[in-house]
């Protein structure tokens, strides 16, 4: 078996932005590692726009749900990113140890360019935290 190391991606709704990052770092990260990703306040659907800017470069997230974060998933975590989420109500997970705040803007209501440019901001942040990852490997 695989030795994996859980890396959770966390926002509120884990509908837009942790999906894709979840999604980005599945695709390019080593095997070794396993990408997570959870809201405090799950949505009930993924954000669309989300959804369309990755099926443009060929990663679709249809069968993706947004996920409710739970206290296993944080303490069984090597790092937990947090997206942009501000408060500790509605995003505990701010105050975890050793959590990384990427202050990534949320694509809800955001227009399509708006929605790419998330994309690419979370692509580079997830490659960035992959090369960090490396003395891991």
């Amino acid at each position: 078996m695989i030795n994996t190391t859980n890396i959770l991606f966390v926002c509120v709704e884990n509908a837009g932005r942790n999906q894709m990052a979840e999604a980005f770092f599945k695709k390019y990260a080593p095997k070794k590692f396993n990408a997570i990703s959870a809201g405090t306040i799950p949505s009930s659907q993924l954000n669309s726009l989300s959804v369309k800017v990755m099926k443009e470069i060929e990663i679709n997230l249809d069968d993706k749900q947004p996920k409710l974060l739970s206290t296993n998933m944080i303490e069984n975590s090597f790092k937990t990113i947090n997206m942009g989420c501000l408060d500790k109500e509605s995003c505990p997970s701010l105050f975890v140890k050793d959590t990384l705040d990427w202050n990534i803007s949320d694509p809800k209501e955001k227009s399509i360019d708006e929605v790419r440019k998330i994309h690419d901001k979370i692509k580079t942040e997830v490659m960035n935290l992959i090369e960090s990852l490396e003395e891991y490997n």
